[in-house]
């Protein structure tokens, strides 16, 4: 088995805030004068919302650095998991209600995203995101903030929240300004509402990669039209544990997904709440899943084909990945690339490893 940190791979579903380092959240919390919450103490969607609100809050609220802390962090933590792109998730409207103070928020984050990426050797994107619980006015707003920013950072435009109770369809004008702008539609979608969820993404959104998604499996005619199309699912795996997605890891049904076709990628999602890293991901995907090298090399090509990084970048990594398939045999070269995962990192430090999030019911509507 090779050296999965040596593994080039880009991380495409992570929500901003919800990937902050723990020690960062107590030392926020700590310069208000407040405990840092607990953020795996949620036992119900509400808990969940909450935490993950009382998280955001510190950022959202504190002066303008503790974002970019934020952005340099998660840069930081993708270089440490061997990622070269990393696409947050992001909604500028939830810092500043003004536009052009909403674009400048958006040129400071993909700026600090760029300038420590050039230092790791990590390419920085922004999918800009609107949210399902609020007016669909306001993901117009975001869509043009997104679009404007079109080949300057922001690289996609996706749409979270509670997909059971707010359906696509009053969020269609947002995604066609999105679409219009060449921008990746990448809702979320498929994981609380089911099968119908993942067919509306596509016929009324128009995704092309759809975060999560893994509810599709439930219907194999919609399974024959995700692969058939090459739509891409932003899969995370111990998320969907934790919110009762699915009952257990060894349920999961990434694997069938792939022996179906269909396109996957790994992610962590909200690594604040869920515990695991990327790589500690795609090694999940290996021992519970049992995913062989050349299916997660598989997982990290589409990473890159599906992102919204340059083409050279793309490239690059996916002849990094074929190389990783097939090591130089020279012993030295061997030993370092056959080493247990995880044990070789770069410069950048290593995130703070939690242990899973214990399984609650739920959404992913974080945001």
């Amino acid at each position: 088995m090779q050296n999965l940190h040596r593994l080039p791979k880009a991380h495409l579903h992570l929500h901003l805030e919800g990937a902050m380092r723990p020690a960062t959240l107590a030392e926020l919390a700590a310069e208000r004068g407040e405990h840092p919450p607990d953020s795996r103490g949620f036992g119900s969607f509400a808990d969940f919302g909450a935490l993950y609100g009382a998280a955001a809050r510190l950022v959202r609220e504190g002066p303008r650095g503790n974002l970019l802390r934020l952005v340099r962090e998660v840069v930081e933590d993708a270089a440490a998991d061997g990622a070269v792109w990393v696409e947050p998730h992001l909604n500028p409207l939830t810092y500043e209600d003004d536009p052009d103070a909403a674009l400048d928020l958006l040129d400071e984050v993909v700026d600090e995203g760029r300038r420590t990426g050039a230092r790791l050797g990590v390419g920085f994107g922004i999918l800009v995101f609107a949210r399902r619980h609020a007016d669909p006015s306001e993901a117009v707003k975001a869509a043009r903030l997104a679009a404007d920013r079109s080949g300057r950072g922001v690289v996609g435009f996706g749409l979270a929240g509670d997909e059971a109770r707010h359906g696509p369809e009053p969020f269609a004008e947002a995604f066609a300004i999105a679409r219009a702008a060449g921008l990746i539609a990448a809702p979320h979608a498929g994981e609380f509402a089911g099968p119908a969820g993942v067919r509306a993404a596509l016929d009324v959104l128009g995704a092309r990669r759809i975060a999560h998604g893994v509810r599709a499996v439930e219907d194999p005619a919609l399974l024959a039209r995700l692969a058939a199309e090459g739509t891409v699912l932003d899969v995370c795996p111990t998320s969907n544990v934790a919110l009762g997605v699915v009952g257990s890891l060894s349920e999961h049904p990434l694997p069938l997904l792939l022996r179906a076709g269909v396109r996957c990628t790994l992610n962590a999602d909200d690594p604040l709440l869920f515990g695991p890293g990327l790589l500690q991901e795609y090694e999940t995907a290996r021992t519970a899943l049992t995913l062989t090298d050349h299916q997660l090399a598989a997982v990290a090509r589409t990473s890159l084909e599906a992102s919204g990084a340059p083409r050279s970048t793309v490239e690059d990594a996916i002849t990094r990945v074929d190389a990783w398939l097939t090591p130089p045999a020279t012993s030295s070269r061997r030993s370092q690339d056959t080493l247990t995962p995880g044990t070789a990192g770069p410069p950048a430090p290593q995130r703070e490893r939690q242990p899973p999030a214990p399984r609650r019911p739920g959404s992913c509507a974080s945001c």
